[in-house]
């Protein structure tokens, strides 16, 4: 499996590259819009077809680029069969594998970030969207978003994975690239490190924390498959620019 990890600096969002060396197919997983320039070169030069564009979730702060790249490439769009959005060419379940030639993508259900979110399970790699987070995790307080379910989708469908299963999550905001199972268990301060459920929910409860100053705008725009709005006000129209930028991993 070919496999790359990209970085997009504005949303610190973690896009992934999987392609199957049989078929030269690909596909990425939460791509942004943005940074599809970079991304298209990229599988230009990995001589590279985009077949799937695949969302852990409905994002609050990015667009994806999904839509635009079917647009552009003619790739398909995957997201959760929940969100039924009219605009997807696949409602993804839990546990009925996307097969890309030799790649194989399993989606798990994890509620808790948002009610309908899927993190992806492919060849010893977890990609655990806005979920798991390295030494953290989403937050939990808005879009169905529920503590005490993170704390179950964690603990029950992701800890329960063997602890050398690699972690990589939706995002980042320290320069980090990749977990594992058992790193989360031992050191994560939010989830590990035998925190309780009744702990965790205190913890999130009392987080406070400011509205996202995106989510007005990439909400209605995700649901409808990344869709760049007509009124982003001008100090947030570079969400919708594009930008070139090297591969991380």
């Amino acid at each position: 499996m070919i496999f790359r990890q990209l970085f997009e600096p504005l949303s610190s969002t973690y896009t992934y590259l999987l392609g199957c060396e049989q078929t030269g197919q690909a596909l990425l997983i939460d791509p942004v819009v943005n940074a599809m320039d970079r991304d298209l070169a990229l599988l230009q030069q990995l001589g590279l077809r985009l077949a799937w564009t695949v969302e852990t979730h409905i994002h609050a702060d990015h667009i994806s680029a999904g839509r635009h790249l079917r647009e552009q490439v003619g790739s398909r769009i995957a997201v959760s069969a929940m969100d039924a959005l009219p605009c997807a060419d696949l409602g993804l379940q839990d546990g009925l594998p996307l097969t890309l030639g030799e790649v194989t993508l399993l989606p798990i259900h994890t509620p808790g970030h948002t009610a309908h979110h899927l993190a992806f399970e492919s060849a010893g790699r977890l990609f655990t969207g806005d979920a798991l987070l390295i030494e953290g995790c989403g937050r939990t307080d808005f879009q169905g978003g529920s503590a005490a379910a993170l704390y179950r989708s964690i603990h029950e469908r992701l800890f329960s994975r063997p602890d050398e299963t690699l972690v990589y999550p939706g995002h980042d905001y320290q320069g980090r690239q990749v977990s594992s199972i058992g790193q989360e268990k031992a050191r994560n301060p939010r989830l590990g490190q035998g925190r309780s459920q009744a702990d965790f929910e205190a913890l999130m409860a009392a987080l406070n924390l400011p509205y996202p100053k995106f989510i007005d705008h990439a909400v209605p725009g995700n649901r409808d498959c990344g869709r760049c709005p007509d009124d982003l006000p001008t100090q947030l129209q570079a969400y919708c620019g594009r930008m070139t930028e090297s591969p991380q991993g």
